[in-house]
């Protein structure tokens, strides 16, 4: 199976439940169309990057995409641009209660070539969690950016760090907050192809 992410995160859950993978990162526009929503967003853009790898893929390989967002309001909080915006960011999540969704997409390339990529077998889920922030003062904010921790991280935080320090609680699954719903991706590869699961069939 091709993970086409470059996410660490992402590959350590994989690997945690043992689950064979090699690595190729996918690059696509992320641009989000006029109106669309987050969760639309989400799993268009893991779709997206699942095609885009499969058609480099072998035959009969399969490619597991994914995209994670954080929003608040509908509005869509992306990486930080800089030590301020992430300072900008943290200050609107304080106190509130946010939504992290991670798309997911499966795209297995036929044996045979002939066929459309349109036309290969597809999945695409997601889901979806909110996480509550504590109330933040300035110095927390800045001690925190000044980790530069959020400087890669949706939402400028990462969950899986010192940001846990920032979560009061969280409804739903933690493991689609760091950036894969492992869990559910499990389930969902049984059904979709249990040969990319090994011993993980066992559970």
């Amino acid at each position: 199976m091709i993970l086409a992410s470059a996410s660490p995160r992402r590959s350590q859950l994989l690997s945690e439940v043992g689950i064979e993978f090699r690595v190729i990162p996918a690059n696509i526009d992320e641009t989000p169309l006029p109106g669309e929503n987050p969760v639309s967003l989400v799993e268009r853009l893991a779709r997206a990057k699942a095609l885009a790898v499969a058609q480099t893929a072998e035959p009969g390989e399969l490619v597991l995409a994914a995209d994670t967002l954080v929003w608040l309001d509908g509005a869509v909080l992306g990486k930080p641009t800089s030590p301020e915006d992430a300072r900008t960011m943290l200050g609107k999540l304080s106190g509130k209660t946010h939504h992290v969704s991670t798309g997911c997409a499966l795209i297995e390339r036929p044996h045979e070539g002939l066929s459309a990529p349109k036309d290969w077998r597809h999945l695409t889920f997601s889901n979806t969690c909110a996480v509550k922030f504590y109330e933040l003062d300035s110095q927390e904010i800045q001690a925190y950016v000044a980790t530069g921790e959020p400087a890669d991280k949706a939402g400028a935080y990462g969950i899986q760090g010192l940001g846990r320090l920032l979560v009061k609680e969280i409804q739903g699954n933690y493991d689609t907050v760091v950036g894969l719903p492992v869990a559910q991706v499990v389930r969902e590869l049984r059904a979709f192809a249990p040969h990319a699961l090994g011993p993980v069939m066992g559970i």
